[in-house]
């Protein structure tokens, strides 16, 4: 069950973010990338990172269903004190995974006004059909999607065994923009929420 969050509360300081792994299959590849992701954050001494991994979260299978778990308690802790986030997704029969959106769906005064990032990856398109179809998700939900996104085609052979990209310098040029993009809407958002709750 989603939390009431306080985004007035939010205190000044790096910007908090949260990268969320969307895909919960076994053998997935999501994590190799979501790590190669907070490895290009962690570059940043303005940023600070939480992951929030939908393969260890026990959400309810109910829309709407209220929920104790520990695992859940957590990640919504995650999402209520993150500025910004990046989703890592990959694209199933051209869209994102159910698992995503049942943990959108669990919450929703974590994600208002603040901004999305999206990293995503699939087959030639690189997951970019995911992405289209979560921009509007996040819009209903008042946050706010950046235009840049990192995209991954055929991923499975350009990351060797210890997780580091052979012939990283587009991606690492398109994770910098992406950052940056998150960082001015995540400072310009954190900003109006001292001022002023959102909605309130």
């Amino acid at each position: 069950m989603s939390a009431t969050v306080d985004h007035a509360r939010t205190a000044p300081g790096p910007l908090r973010l949260a990268v969320v792994i969307g895909s919960t299959r076994e053998g997935r590849f999501g994590p190799t990338i979501a790590s190669w992701f907070v490895r290009q954050a962690g570059l940043r001494d303005t940023v600070t990172v939480d992951v929030v991994d939908t393969a260890s979260i026990e959400l309810p299978h109910t829309f709407g269903a209220a929920t104790d778990h520990p695992s859940v308690t957590e990640a919504t802790e995650k999402l209520a004190r993150a500025d910004a986030f990046v989703v890592v997704t990959p694209e199933y029969n051209h869209s994102y995974p159910g698992s995503l959106k049942n943990l959108i769906d669990t919450h929703h005064a974590e994600w208002q006004a603040k901004p999305v990032g999206f990293v995503s990856y699939g087959g030639i398109s690189g997951g970019l059909r995911a992405v289209e179809h979560l921009r509007p998700v996040f819009a209903e939900l008042h946050a706010v999607t950046v235009r840049d996104s990192v995209c991954f085609p055929n991923p499975w052979g350009r990351f060797d065994d210890a997780g580091e990209l052979s012939a990283p310098d587009d991606a690492d040029a398109a994770a910098a923009i992406m950052l940056d993009q998150l960082t001015w809407w995540g400072e310009a958002l954190r900003a109006a929420r001292l001022a002023q709750p959102y909605g309130k």
